[in-house]
């Protein structure tokens, strides 16, 4: 069986309430959830391609600072 994980993340979270995002992201990080690195990584890369040159910036700056 071959599994679009993109595709399947997106579809299940397309009409989904901002809210929905915020507790699909909280839960995942509180719990360590080795499962939701995938759906993370997905809306990772949606952010990612939907920001400026200087939003990235600002995204690589914040990862950088907190990589400690």
């Amino acid at each position: 069986m071959n599994i679009d994980i993109r595709k399947s993340i997106i579809s299940n979270f397309q009409d989904s309430p901002v809210e929905e995002f915020r507790e699909a992201i909280e839960s995942s990080i509180q719990e360590k959830e080795e499962m939701a690195l995938p759906g993370l990584g997905v809306f990772f890369e949606v952010l990612w391609d939907a920001s400026s040159e200087e939003e990235k910036e600002n995204i690589l700056n914040l990862l950088k600072k907190n990589l400690v």
